[in-house]
């Protein structure tokens, strides 16, 4: 039997035993409440959050009526039992279901606690399957506070998916140095004022043989921080910078 998948994130993909189903679900507001249903399956989930979910700039007047209808078709699209009923509604998947989110979180910490201990082989892959998922778009053209907090939840996940696979790359050297200082380019790009992105981009010149860039990474960071925040670099960033003064 093949595997169960959800991807939310880009195109949406709903594959229950090998079964695409995506493109049975009932237009946009059908597809905006099996998203939400499985970013909350781990709980009950009432009609009245249903209806705030689907029409966050206010629910028409009929909105109760048509929930009951979308329900009732997206029960039939994924299948009659896995969605309850009675006012009450919780999304039951297939146990060996893989939401992308869910994997992507999965992965970053595992990557994360890899990197942790130096296992820099160990935290490579995971970091990047974290850092694929987490730039894709999430329901591009929709907006709720429930989306706009889940693209947040997102942008933190990529910023930490970001910073792990650039140390990765880094820790494992050779060929992957240059994917380190792409990827924490972006990083500092993404975050001006994330100190830990611009040292890890500094490292990784420095690991190229490029000391001189390395200290306009930090001379270009000190600028930042004191027209922006008036703020100086952090001991660490300081004492990195020192190091690199010795190899001048």
């Amino acid at each position: 039997m093949e595997r169960s998948l959800v991807q939310l994130c880009g195109t949406l993909v709903v594959s229950l035993g090998g079964r695409r189903v995506e493109q049975l679900l009932p237009g946009r507001k059908g597809r905006l409440l099996f998203v939400y249903l499985v970013l909350n399956r781990t709980r009950d989930v009432t009609s009245g959050e249903l209806v705030e979910a689907l029409w966050a700039d206010g629910a028409p007047e009929q909105a109760e009526a048509t929930l009951r209808t979308l329900i009732s078709k997206v029960r039939r699209a994924i299948g009659s039992d896995a969605l309850g009923r009675g006012g009450r509604y919780r999304l039951s998947l297939p146990r060996d279901v893989r939401v992308d989110l869910e994997v992507a979180r999965d992965a970053i910490h595992r990557a994360e606690s890899a990197a942790a201990g130096s296992d820099w082989q160990g935290a490579w892959a995971p970091a990047q399957v974290a850092l694929i998922t987490a730039g894709r778009d999430f329901l591009p053209g929709e907006e709720s506070p429930w989306i706009a907090e889940t693209r947040r939840s997102l942008g933190e996940l990529e910023n930490r998916a970001l910073e792990c696979y650039a140390a990765a790359s880094l820790g494992v050297g050779g060929t992957e140095l240059p994917i380190a200082e792409r990827t924490a380019r972006r990083l500092v790009e993404r975050e001006p004022f994330h100190e830990s992105g611009h040292r890890l981009l500094m490292e990784t010149l420095v690991a190229q043989g490029n000391v001189a860039d390395a200290l306009l990474v930090y001379e270009q960071l000190s600028a930042v921080l004191r027209e922006e925040l008036g703020a100086d670099p952090s001991p660490a960033t300081k004492e990195l910078h020192r190091s690199l003064l010795e190899l001048t």
